[in-house]
């Protein structure tokens, strides 16, 4: 019996309705008190409300289990990206219900309001689809699902408890990484930003000799295979591969600044995934260094299968530290590390022209080693102050600053391309496009 009270107790919930009914019978005595010939009409209203309500405490309590709900999450989730979930409920009672459902999501998104409602009809089942994005990589855990059931008569709500505790990783943009990896395998990537590059000329990567078509460089042509088969024959070429490429990612307070939700260093985690899993399409070996006052994590170039699992684990767990890149330590482990000419991207980002400068000598002598090409940021937000219009002395002089900045960034550039190092300036949600779109150029014109 006391298991009985307790469980009304716990789960047991008025409505609106409920609330209305009493309301309406509390009205109808006051008026009867004033207006007598209304007799037994509000003691009637009274006890058909209390009727009702026990017949819907009857629907709903006498079936132990009413409905079953679960979860449908993925293993893991991908940053920064829309993620799709989905809670599968169904009805074991023999009448039409009304749901509505909470599931208690990871405190991270900070949603108080993740509330779906529906209707079911007797043994119906449904699956309700929600997408949840989140802006930090980590452990996010997940909590119970609550089910609000309510009959047709809706006075009364009863709650459902589902036990469904877990712990899901967020891990880098994996579905980015798979998007572009689908977009290449079509020969697609055009329809996302990513340019077709011109051959300067062709690798000396020799492929096959095939039979000419029209469009193909004359130059190619192979004589002694023309002469022996009849027909004009040509050589093919391929792009190099087996070249190395390297991510370095800068995990020092430079990358902590959030952009849209994201730190700079997520976004820089992305595009190097990305970037890595393209080199792996296009045969070269991947490899990942990242540093900040100390080296990080080192994973070698290489294109096993497992090379992608390497660096997705490594970079899952990255996170901003709060001193300066120790440039002689990346330096000296660059050397250590990376035996033969390579691409060297680095993901970093300066704020202004002394920050270069301090960096300036040991991108220098990586330069002379290494391809090497380093990857910062706009400021946006100054950008958009710099454009907009001023209109009093306070305005005039944010506007000045803002436009400074923006030209120290322009400085930056000049200053790394004076050195013969390649440089990309490029805002955070461009950042992936604008990587891959140079590596491709790089590849093309066969400067590594």
């Amino acid at each position: 019996m006391k298991k009985i009270v307790g469980l009304l107790y716990k789960n047991l919930f008025l409505t609106n309705r409920f609330f209305a009914g009493l309301t309406l019978c509390v009205v109808l005595f006051l008026l009867a008190f004033f207006f007598p010939w209304m007799g037994i009409i509000p003691e009637l209203v009274f006890w058909t409300l209390l009727t009702l309500i026990l017949i819907d405490l009857l629907l709903l309590y006498k079936t132990a289990k009413g409905v079953f709900a679960k979860r449908h999450a993925p293993e893991r989730l991908s940053n920064s990206d829309e993620n799709d979930l989905g809670i599968y409920i169904e009805n074991w009672y023999s009448f039409n219900i009304n749901v509505g459902i909470i599931d208690e999501i990871p405190f991270q998104f900070q949603k108080r309001d993740v509330w779906f409602k529906s209707t079911l009809k007797p043994r119906e089942r449904k699956l309700i689809n929600y997408v949840l994005r989140p802006t930090k990589r980590g452990e996010y855990e997940f909590g119970n699902i609550r089910v609000y059931v309510k009959s047709p008569l809706g006075f009364i709500s009863r709650r459902y408890n589902f036990e469904q505790t877990e712990m899901l990783p967020v891990y880098p943009s994996f579905l980015q990484m798979r998007k572009y990896e689908l977009m290449a395998i079509s020969n697609r990537l055009t329809d996302i930003g990513i340019k077709k590059m011109r051959r300067i000329g062709h690798s000396l990567e020799f492929e096959q000799v095939k039979n000419y078509v029209a469009g193909d460089d004359y130059r190619t042509i192979n004589w002694k295979a023309t002469a022996r088969q009849g027909n004009l024959m040509v050589n093919s070429y391929t792009d190099e591969k087996s070249q190395h490429v390297y991510c370095v990612i800068d995990k020092s307070r430079a990358m902590k600044m959030p952009f849209e939700g994201l730190s700079l260093l997520d976004y820089a985690i992305n595009a190097s995934l990305v970037l890595s899993n393209v080199a792996l399409l296009k045969e070269d070996k991947a490899g990942l260094i990242t540093v900040a006052e100390k080296i990080g994590a080192v994973i070698p170039a290489d294109r096993r299968p497992t090379q992608m699992n390497k660096i997705l684990e490594v970079l899952y767990r990255e996170k901003t530290r709060y001193l300066e890149t120790n440039m002689e330590l990346l330096y000296s482990t660059i050397r250590g590390v990376i035996k033969q000419r390579s691409l060297v991207v680095f993901f970093t980002n300066y704020e202004s022209l002394p920050a270069l400068e301090r960096q300036l000598p040991f991108l220098k002598r990586i330069a002379r080693f290494h391809l090497l090409l380093v990857v910062f940021f706009e400021n946006t937000e100054l950008k958009k102050l710099s454009e907009q219009p001023a209109t009093d002395v306070e305005g005039i002089y944010i506007k000045t600053i803002a436009e400074k900045f923006a030209y120290d960034k322009k400085l930056i550039v000049k200053e790394l391309t004076k050195y013969g190092i390649q440089s990309i300036l490029t805002s955070p949600q461009n950042l992936t496009i604008n990587t891959i779109n140079r590596y491709l150029e790089i590849k093309a014109r066969q400067k590594i």
